[in-house]
C-alpha cells in the first residue's frame, strides 16, 4: 500500500544518491547483496541476545538499500530480469533472518510463546504474499495490493522491536499480533485478486 503512495516522493530522494553510487562504480546488484547481507548479520547478531533498539536501528540503515538499489537500477537504465530475481529472493532472505530472529527472541528470550507464535505467522506469511505475486505474474495473472506488502512488514515490525527495546511495555507484542492478523488479511486479499484476474482472463 505504502508503495502507491510513497513511491514518487521517495524517489525524488533515493535517484540522486543511487546516480552518485553509480558514478562510483557501485551496482544494482551489489547493492542489493550487501544490504540483504548486513540485514542478515544485523537481525542475526542483535536481537537473539536481547538488543533490540540496536538491532532495529541497524537493520533499518540496511533495509534502506533495498531504496537505493532500486535507484540505482532506475539511473543505470532499469533493472536486469536477473537482477529483479536476486532482488525478490535477497528479499526474502532477508525478511527470514529478521522475523526469526524476532521469533527466537520471544521463546527463548522472553518466553512469550504467544507472541513467538505471531513472528511466525508475520513471516510465514509474508513469505506467501510475495510467492502468490510471482507465482500470478509467472501465470500472466494479477496479485497487486493487499493491506501489508513488504515495507508495511518492516515498519510495523522494526517499529515494535525498536520501541519495546526502549521498554515501552506490549508495544511488541501489539505490533506482531496486528501483523499477524494483517498479513492473513493480506493472503486472502491477493488470493482473491488472482482469482478475479484469473476469472476474467478466461472470459
Amino acid at each position: 500500500m505504502l508503495n502507491i503512495f510513497a513511491r514518487a516522493s521517495v524517489a525524488r530522494i533515493t535517484d540522486p544518491v543511487g546516480g552518485w553510487l553509480v558514478r562510483r562504480g557501485l551496482s544494482p546488484n551489489t547493492m542489493t547483496v550487501l544490504g540483504t547481507a548486513g540485514t542478515i548479520g544485523a537481525a542475526l547478531w542483535f536481537l537473539p541476545r536481547g538488543d533490540l533498539f540496536v538491532g532495529a536501528a541497524v537493520v533499518t540503515v540496511f533495509v534502506l538499500f533495498d531504496l537505493l538499489d532500486g535507484a540505482m537500477a532506475r539511473v543505470s537504465g532499469g533493472s536486469t530480469v536477473f537482477g529483479a530475481v536476486l532482488d525478490s529472493c535477497c528479499d526474502r532472505l532477508a525478511d527470514a533472518a529478521l522475523f526469526g530472529a524476532i521469533a527466537y527472541w520471544c521463546f527463548v528470550g522472553a518466553d512469550d510463546r504467544v507472541t513467538g507464535i505471531a513472528a511466525l505467522v508475520s513471516l510465514g506469511c509474508g513469505q506467501v504474499i510475495s510467492y502468490i505475486k510471482a507465482r500470478a505474474e509467472a501465470s500472466g495473472l494479477s496479485a497487486d495490493g493487499g493491506l501489508v506488502e513488504r515495507a508495511e512488514r518492516l515498519i510495523i515490525g522494526l517499529v515494535g522491536v525498536g520501541v519495546h527495546g526502549l521498554g515501552v511495555p506490549y508495544i511488541l507484542q501489539a505490533s506482531l499480533w496486528l501483523l499477524a492478523v494483517l498479513s492473513v488479511i493480506t493472503v486472502v486479499q491477493r488470493l482473491l485478486a488472482v482469482h478475479r484476474s484469473a476469472s476474467e482472463q478466461a472470459a
